[in-house]
């Protein structure tokens, strides 16, 4: 076995776009605060993925923590390989796509003002520069995925 290999493996997230029919168009964002990677940048509701948990599940329940926000219709959306070498810093982070429920909550809530600066509604054709944005979303736009025009593959089923 050779000195050089790294016993380090990536790390699997999940990325939430969140949409709402009263903003056509936008997903929610926030800036990111605190020691964790990115800070200072554009990123989406999201976190890890843990064990037995779907991908929908995580995006739900990621939401909700950080935004207070209930979804609906989440499904799959797109999957990046995000890598920094130089941040020690490589995930898989796997997108899902969901809609507000409006009968719960419209707006969102800083649930989390340790790790984020607040949410706003972006429109996805009037993004931050790349520079701004956190490496898995910087990732999705520099491929051109659009979450309102991409068609969805597939469903997670497990």
């Amino acid at each position: 076995m050779s000195a050089c290999i790294s016993h380090e493996r990536p790390k699997v997230g999940v990325g939430v776009f969140v949409t709402s029919p009263d903003y056509p168009n936008c997903v929610l964002v926030g800036v990111r605060k605190g020691p964790s990677p990115g800070s200072g940048l554009y990123a989406l509701p999201g976190g890890h993925l843990e064990f037995g948990e779907s991908w929908e599940e995580c995006g739900k329940r990621e939401t909700l923590e950080e935004t207070g926000l209930q979804l609906r219709n989440v499904h799959y959306a797109t999957v990046v390989n995000a890598v920094i070498k130089e941040d020690n810093y490589h995930y898989i982070t796997l997108f899902v796509q969901g809609e507000i429920d409006t009968e719960v909550r419209k707006e969102p809530i800083n649930r989390e003002p340790d790790k984020c600066e607040g949410w706003i509604w972006c429109n996805w054709n009037e993004f931050p520069p790349s520079e701004k944005l956190f490496c898995p979303l910087r990732v999705v736009r520099e491929q051109r995925y659009n979450p309102f025009t991409s068609p969805q593959p597939f469903k997670n089923e497990s």
